[in-house]
């Protein structure tokens, strides 16, 4: 690959063989499922770029240990436009049940936020006075809330620090995410958009009592954005 260097190749090979493919293969899959999410985000037609890669023989990756073969399903991604609210500005409904959530669970953050392809944006965020688009959003390695959206169930961590793939991350390494409630946003064709959470930066043993009232807050930020 230019550009990478001896070490970095390797790597490329190592697991081009682990995914039964050969390193021109790996790296093809690779951009293409990037090129496809960037079309999508963008609200591009991707037509004429669906009918190319078939004509290669180059496929998007569907499926991923992790969860971006969902954050970039354009059908989710089209969901998630739709609703407008990407990079809008902070409206008291959604502040009013972030701080509620946070008053409820007795915890010092939440947040209603959207999963878009590469970043989170945060609808509101409880504490937090940030009103332009950019001061609300982190980049998307930093999302807990994108294992929330795969999975399109209520994601409860106790510790992240002790799971297996979370403690990875960067907000989980540098102590911003301890433990973590949150309940996907979901819209009548199913596809979930993002999160009502809420997390602390000490271990908490979440309760189904907990997950039932941020589950009933959930609702009411779902019924606000699809207008129900």
């Amino acid at each position: 690959m230019p550009g990478f260097d001896a070490r970095l190749n390797s790597m490329v090979e190592e697991q081009a063989a682990k995914a039964h493919q050969t390193p021109d293969e790996y790296v093809a899959q690779a951009v293409a499922t990037q090129l496809m999410a960037d079309v999508t985000r963008r609200k591009e037609d991707h037509t004429e770029l669906l009918a190319r890669l078939s004509d290669a023989d180059i496929k998007v990756a569907e499926q991923s240990a992790g969860p971006q073969s969902v954050v970039a399903d354009p059908e989710r991604l089209q969901a998630l436009y739709a609703t407008g609210l990407l990079d809008a500005p902070r409206e008291q409904v959604y502040d009013r049940i972030a701080d509620m959530a946070a008053s409820a669970l007795a915890v010092p953050g939440a947040a209603i936020s959207l999963v878009d392809v590469d970043r989170q944006f945060f609808v509101s965020m409880h504490g937090s006075p940030a009103e332009a688009p950019e001061d609300r959003q982190t980049s998307i390695d930093r999302s807990v809330c994108q294992y929330a959206v795969a999975s399109g169930q209520p994601l409860v961590i106790p510790d992240a620090r002790e799971d297996p793939v979370l403690k990875y991350n960067p907000a989980v390494t540098d102590g911003t995410v301890v433990s973590y409630l949150g309940i996907p946003l979901i819209d009548s064709g199913n596809h979930a958009i993002g999160t009502l959470c809420v997390w602390d930066t000490n271990p908490r043993q979440w309760t189904s009592g907990h997950v039932m009232t941020l589950r009933d807050l959930a609702q009411l930020a779902t019924d606000r954005i699809f207008d129900k």
